[in-house]
């Protein structure tokens, strides 16, 4: 087990180095990466990858390494933990539908508990978007410091 779990983190951290040594910029990245945290963490019901497939196509400029981070990232378990918080916050927010748990929340449930799952996966779609894109741009900033430092900014070998 230990070796499948070193396996997928080196695979992820591989691909992590690979979206951060491509020909975009800090901002580029870490505004794909959240734009893919959008996209993902909104009950999309699949679309994403097709989404993202067309951003790729379109966007010369996104990065495409960053975008699939993001499925890597919001994985069907750390999805699902999400839409539980979404439906609590929007039932927090808007009062709870008299009879509904988090196990009630689905597209086919009644307006009330939509509601409340949509407005709350709105807010939290928008909150990780923003820390996604903070986080994901201070990681590029340093990685290229770290790899780009001009030669006079390195220790001479006097």
């Amino acid at each position: 087990m230990r070796e499948r779990v070193a396996s997928v983190r080196d695979r992820v951290w591989t691909g992590i180095e690979r979206a951060f040594a491509a020909d975009h910029t800090p901002h580029e990245i870490a505004a794909s990466f959240a734009f893919g945290v959008f996209v993902v963490a909104m009950p999309t019901a699949g679309t994403a990858i097709a989404l993202f497939a067309l951003v790729a196509y379109f966007v010369e400029r996104a990065s495409k390494l960053a975008l699939v981070a993001t499925l890597v990232v919001f994985n069907p378990p750390v999805k699902w933990a999400v839409y539980g918080a979404s439906f609590w916050l929007g039932s927090y927010l808007l009062g709870p539908v008299p009879g509904a748990t988090v196990a009630d929340v689905s597209l086919d449930s009644g307006v009330d508990i939509v509601f409340r799952q949509l407005l709350g996966n709105a807010i939290l779609a928008v909150a990780l978007t923003v820390l996604g894109y903070l986080v994901v741009l201070q990681i590029a900033h340093v990685h290229r410091r770290r790899t780009f430092s001009p030669p006079e900014l390195l220790p001479s070998d006097d």
